[in-house]
């Protein structure tokens, strides 16, 4: 089987450092390109995004995203399968990690339930052993708070551009 090469990404980051933010990036980027339909790739993002701000501290933050993944995933259970993701323990970690969030529960990472063949797919890709995929180490600084690092000078320019147009009379 073979799998698109951001949903490996996503895994290698979800698993081996915890790079939640990238996850997001890696899998918002596929979704763009597939033309942003369905719930699938932005119920995946929104895990990450909860791990993101549960890990920092948000938990409002973190239960709406953990919330609406649960949501939309749950109309993408075939897709969830086709993308080697063993769906009931899956929807029972994601449930789990609901209610430690609602509980104000310290946080820790979760695994996602692979098929052995993905999994060995990730393990390749990743050049690990199985004891290296999942770690329980703390991230550093610049992966728990990686948004305030990022470049977001292009993103400003664009806002600006567009209110400017916006305002334009005529």
């Amino acid at each position: 089987m073979t799998y698109p090469n951001a949903w490996l990404e996503y895994l290698i980051h979800f698993h081996t450092t915890q790079d939640y933010f990238e996850c997001h990036e890696v899998l918002e980027e596929q979704w763009k390109n597939e033309g942003m339909k369905g719930n699938l790739w932005p119920g995946l993002i929104q895990i990450a995004v909860a791990l993101y701000h549960q890990r920092r501290g948000n938990k409002n933050g973190a239960r709406r995203m953990i919330t609406s993944s649960v949501i939309k995933l749950q109309t993408e259970i075939d897709g969830l399968r086709d993308l080697g993701i063993d769906t009931e323990p899956f929807f029972v970690v994601l449930n789990g990690r609901k209610q430690e969030i609602e509980k104000d529960g310290p946080f820790e990472p979760i695994t996602l339930p692979l098929t052995p063949s993905l999994l060995k797919t990730c393990l390749n890709e990743a050049n690990v052993t199985e004891d290296e995929w999942f770690s329980t180490d703390s991230a550093d600084e610049n992966i728990i708070h990686k948004h305030a690092y990022r470049d977001r000078s292009s993103v400003v320019d664009e806002r600006q551009r567009q209110k400017l147009k916006k305002n334009r009379v005529f």
